[in-house]
């Protein structure tokens, strides 16, 4: 039994559930010694391909062996053939037994393993974000029909529900891989799993393996609601229309040379009007103006609608204690000019407001955010509101400059 490789997550697959063969946990040990090879001898899996099965609900286990067995809902090359040849009564031996081990600690740095056929993990450089992940788990995000996982899988994936399984204590990576399952309907087939995972962006997978990873870190955080700009008919009209733009602007918006902007998450109003001054001059640069050239009004809110609904990867900030005093309390410089705290238009995590035209500044890279500033104390940039941003500029320093994009690149 090469891959014994199970299902973590499946949800409503149907509440009449035949009644199961009872189990003998004794009999099962000896059902299960070619398991040991890639779920360990005490059910915790060598790699993080494999999913732990120590402690996991035996009817589950049960369940999954069926649908194995039959090919229903659930194909594997290897597990098919494997779970034809079990009995019921094996099939329950072998659920009573993983039952009844102790779920220790999953070794989340267990290398190795052959993922098979599932789904890649995404490749960008993104920092999961465990809060988020709580925030997901627990709230689900009704705007795009993801329920709280938590309400089947249980408190920190503690499921009271026997056919639903635990996932506390799972490796992040084999839940993160059964999630791209789902996601991409390969493998595992289960209708309201499958359309749960199929709204979820590739970070916030990411972030729910890190929350897995170590629930108790954010025990004490409250979840917030999950808020994701919905996915509609100009969004996706402006995502064939975006390709011309990730030379410079990456994939997605997420620029992967620090001098040009991230337009991921941005707001899609501050998008088009930069757009729309490049087009008419009012703001200069001799390649974005020729860029913005030829696009019509409804190319520019299409452009604008794709990008502000992708996700930013962080910014490369080291931080600083001056840029932060800058940014939250303002300054007087040396010739008494008062510098406004960056924080009353661009708010308290850098996201902007979008009604006021304030852009966001979080995620984007110290180069980008120097660059502008410099921009705007010359002169050279000169399409913001009444003069506030060459105002601000000029009173700053290329001290308070440098300082200020350290820290802001710290925003997300």
């Amino acid at each position: 039994m090469k891959r014994f490789i199970f299902s973590l997550l499946i949800i409503f697959t149907g509440m009449n559930v035949a009644a199961a063969a009872s189990g003998d946990a004794e009999a099962g040990k000896g059902k299960v010694a070619l398991c040991a090879g890639c779920h360990g001898a005490n059910g915790i899996s060598v790699s993080d391909a494999y999913p732990n099965l120590a402690g996991q609900h035996a009817d589950y286990i049960v369940k999954q062996l069926k649908a194995l067995k039959n090919s229903t809902d659930r194909s594997d090359p290897v597990m098919g053939p494997m779970a034809a040849g079990l009995s019921e009564q094996d099939m329950a031996d072998i659920g009573a037994y993983y039952n009844s081990l102790p779920r220790t600690a999953a070794d989340a740095g267990a290398a190795g393993g052959d993922t098979g056929a599932s789904a890649a993990a995404p490749v960008a450089k993104y920092e999961p974000d465990a809060v988020a992940g709580k925030s997901l788990y627990e709230l689900g995000d009704a705007s795009r029909s993801i329920g709280a996982c938590i309400g089947c899988h249980g408190k920190d994936g503690n499921s009271e529900v026997l056919i639903y399984p635990n996932l506390a204590k799972q490796h992040p990576e084999y839940i993160q891989k059964q999630l791209h399952n789902f996601k991409a309907n390969e493998n595992r087939s289960n209708y309201p799993m499958n359309q749960f995972a199929g709204q979820m962006t590739d970070e916030e997978i990411l972030d729910i393996g890190a929350y897995f990873a170590d629930t108790k870190a954010v025990a004490n955080i409250k979840p917030k609601k999950v808020t994701v700009a919905a996915i509609t008919e100009e969004v996706l009209a402006g995502e064939k229309k975006a390709a011309v733009c990730t030379a410079c602007h990456g994939t997605g918006g997420n620029a992967t040379v620090a001098i040009y902007p991230k337009l991921a998450g941005q707001h899609a109003s501050y998008i088009v009007k930069q757009l729309t001054e490049l087009k008419n001059g009012d703001r200069k640069d001799p390649v974005m103006s020729g860029m913005a050239a030829p696009l019509s009004e409804q190319d520019m809110v299409e452009l604008a609608a794709y990008f502000s609904a992708q996700k930013p990867l962080a910014g490369n900030g080291k931080g600083s204690e001056l840029g932060s005093k800058i940014y939250y309390g303002g300054k007087v410089n040396h010739v008494n000019q008062s510098v406004t705290a960056c924080v009353a238009c661009h708010g308290a995590t850098g996201k902007g407001m979008a009604n006021a035209g304030f852009p966001s500044l979080a995620n984007q890279s110290v180069e980008y955010i120097t660059s502008q500033l410099t921009k705007f104390k010359s002169g050279e940039r000169a399409n913001d509101k009444a003069n506030m941003m060459r105002n601000i500029a000029m009173s700053l320093s290329e001290k308070d400059i440098d300082e200020l994009a350290q820290f802001i690149a710290t925003l997300k």
